[in-house]
């Protein structure tokens, strides 16, 4: 969708908004803006969305905004680190989670309204205090839902039309250095209602530190966050938002102390590692217009908005050059511009039938500007002059999707949810499709068991955002020369997921959860950190295979609360297809050969949490996560190792004071890693692995909240 048509597309939408108010009498229109019930029909307006978007077939865990603050540092934990509470999702370094045997691959979507995916991830841009729930949803997923496909975090906001006239301001204080301010501000007023939240954080652990030492050297970051929500009630059936969200982050590069030069520079033959100086920026920002509402007896959502996401690495010229040979000044941006429709229609008693649409237009840029030194044919070192060699690049994409469905209800017990998605994606000087059908099931085998299975055929484009391609041949003969050969364009993943499922009611107070997945995979996407900058790059491996299985408890009975979660999981794949020069050439003549562990599989994963109030306002929890460990390289198998095992246990305890007044102070105190146990996210070993990275240290955090 070009620039254009979303300025058209917003045109619309505010006509569109305006017409049913325009069709009635003047008089009576004003009467009926008098007498509103925002309330209400908010509440009203909630339901005709959620019907937009059915689940049926699909895996999926609730955390409602109760639930995180719940947890040790409540609102004031990232993203990423909230998802860790849903069965199957694990942890990696900067703040990144993987589901399911998938590197990233999700998709965000706010109300409703998908959100392409920045070149950070949206994990670093959202802001926990804008959650009124998320449903995370995984496995079989309806027609609906393409594009990203290893999971959708589905996000529904906080919102002043339920809230009321009020807000929040607050700060997190503690170790290394942190201290997180924040403040919201809601409420309504006639049609009106917003909904607006802000905070900034800094400390000195904003990456993972790459060795084992308490606190990492150079690891300074500030990050500032926003969020707003403005609606407006256009009529009973009708309304209107406008979304926006931004986030600022600063990184310094954290050191590891004693490495070796293995190049001269100048003069220069040593340097102490300790001493490098490189930092990293991240800008994030999005802005959404959305029309939803009903027109007889069909709801719908329109929406048309824009992301721009930019990242600028800086290097350490004289030090990179000495250590690595190559001193890469990396910024990449990128611009995308959407249009979603979703409309669900019943038919009769027994249909319900849902259709819509999707576009997205990109464009993508990436300078590098690299210094290098001249090598021989044999890669020694000719000069200790650098020289500056300049790589540009730009391009377009586009994505366009159709997909209707229809929900089946068969008696009471069955419902059957049928479709068939179309996607066609348009970059790199190539075209690619697919018609994806989609299969969903769910079984009410009793009043306490509930059985679903699906099947979905997936069509994933490769994330431009993660996309720069270079010209190879402008580092021949230079310290930055990569092997010959192999495609520098990634290719769209095509696969096929299974996914069966039982959840079982125990009592009043006990829900089981047991599900089992399959995906076998052609052109398998992953993702690799090939250089120093905490960028991504996407290559393909031509075929993959990853399934697992899940485990899931939640226990709820008055004063207490409790989850538990634990996951097996393969990911598999053989023989590299794109992006071959990024790999080692032992490590890539294996892999032609052999199939391998992907770099971030995890074979064991478990997580849990218990939360106790007692005597009126106050709350003790704790809770865990652990893992078997990612892959490393072993004996000249790539990823062929794992990494030791860990497992951090977290504890709080929080206070309500003024409790009945209407307006408390929440006072939260959290202890991190309470066993203070070292343990190793990455070794530096592994495809794709650019550095080792340590799990945070042992830290106590102090949280004050006061609502007015």
């Amino acid at each position: 969708m070009k620039p254009s048509l979303l300025t058209t597309a917003i045109t619309f939408a505010l006509i569109l908004a305006s017409q049913p108010v325009l069709a009635a009498d003047t008089d009576s229109s004003a009467a009926a803006v008098k007498n509103l019930d925002v309330v209400t029909v908010s509440a009203q307006l909630d339901q005709a969305r959620n019907a937009l978007s059915p689940d049926i077939g699909s895996s999926q865990y609730q955390i409602t905004a109760e639930d995180i603050q719940k947890q040790p540092l409540g609102a004031s934990a990232p993203l990423s680190q909230v998802l860790l509470q849903a069965p199957g999702v694990v942890q990696d370094s900067y703040g990144g989670v993987h589901v399911r045997g998938d590197h990233a691959n999700l998709q965000y979507r706010i109300n409703g309204v998908l959100l392409p995916e920045s070149i950070s991830g949206f994990g670093q841009t959202l802001d926990a205090r804008t959650i009124k729930s998320i449903r995370l949803m995984d496995g079989a997923l309806p027609a609906q839902f393409g594009e990203r496909t290893a999971a959708v975090v589905d996000i529904t906001t906080r919102s002043g039309a339920e809230l009321g006239n009020g807000g929040s301001a607050g700060i997190t204080a503690g170790s290394f250095g942190k201290v997180n301010p924040n403040a919201s501000w809601w409420g309504n007023q006639g049609r009106w209602s917003w909904f607006l939240t802000g905070n900034y954080d800094q400390n000195e652990v904003g990456l993972e530190n790459p060795t084992n030492s308490r606190k990492p050297l150079h690891d300074d970051t500030h990050q500032g966050k926003a969020f707003a929500d403005l609606t407006y009630l256009v009529n009973d059936n009708t309304r209107l938002s406008v979304f926006a969200g931004f986030a600022n982050n600063r990184f310094q590069i954290p050191v590891n102390p004693g490495q070796t030069p293995q190049f001269g520079y100048l003069d220069t033959t040593t340097f102490d590692s300790s001493q490098l100086d490189e930092t990293q920026r991240e800008t994030t920002r999005f802005g959404m217009l959305v029309l939803q509402g009903t027109l007889g007896q069909t709801a719908y959502q329109l929406s048309a908005g824009q992301r721009y996401s930019d990242v600028a690495f800086n290097p350490d010229i004289v030090g990179d050059l000495v250590f690595s040979g190559v001193a890469s000044q990396v910024q990449r941006s990128n611009r995308a511009n959407t249009l979603q429709a979703d409309f669900s229609t019943p038919l009769g008693d027994n249909h319900t039938l849902r259709y819509g649409l999707y576009g997205n237009y990109e464009h993508a840029a990436a300078n590098n500007s690299s210094w290098v030194f001249p090598v021989d044919a044999d890669g020694r070192q000719t000069s200790t002059t650098p020289q500056l060699i300049p790589d540009r690049n730009a391009f377009h994409a586009s994505t366009a999707a159709l997909y209707v469905q229809d929900e089946w209800r068969i008696g009471d017990d069955w419902t059957v949810n049928y479709g068939l998605r179309g996607d066609r994606f348009k970059a790199f000087g190539h075209t690619e499709g697919q018609l994806s059908p989609r299969l969903g099931v769910v079984w009410n085998a009793s009043d306490s068991t509930t059985v679903h299975a699906g099947y979905s055929r997936y069509f994933t484009p490769p994330a431009s955002e993660l996309v720069a391609g270079s010209d190879l041949a402008l580092f021949e003969g230079t310290s930055n020369q990569q092997p010959a050969g192999g495609s520098n364009t990634p290719l769209s993943e095509r696969s096929d997921y299974y996914d069966i499922g039982v959840s079982q009611q125990v009592g009043e107070h006990l829900t089981l959860g047991l599900d089992a997945y399959d995906r076998r995979v052609s052109r398998l996407q992953d993702e690799g950190q090939f250089g120093a900058a905490y960028i991504y790059s996407t290559f393909n491996y031509r075929r993959g295979h990853i399934h697992g299985l899940e485990f899931s408890a939640d226990y709820s009975n008055g004063p207490i609360s409790a989850y538990f979660n634990a996951a097996y999981n393969k990911a598999m794949g053989t023989q590299v297809i794109t992006s071959q020069y990024n790999l080692d050439p032992d490590a890539l003549a294996y892999v032609q050969q052999n199939w391998i562990h992907l770099d971030h599989d995890q074979k064991l994963t478990s997580s849990g949490g218990v939360s106790y109030a007692f005597a009126g306002h106050n709350r003790v929890g704790a809770n865990y996560v652990y893992g078997s460990g990612l892959r490393s390289d072993i004996e000249g198998v790539p990823n062929g190792g794992e990494l030791p095992s860990y497992l951090q246990v977290n504890l709080s305890a929080a206070h309500d004071f003024n409790a009945d007044s209407g307006h408390p102070l929440h006072v939260q105190l959290a202890v991190l890693n309470t066993l203070d146990r070292s343990y190793q996210l990455r070794d530096g070993g592994g495809i794709g692995v650019f550095a080792p990275q340590w799990g945070p240290r042992r830290g106590a955090y102090l949280s004050l909240q006061q609502d007015f």
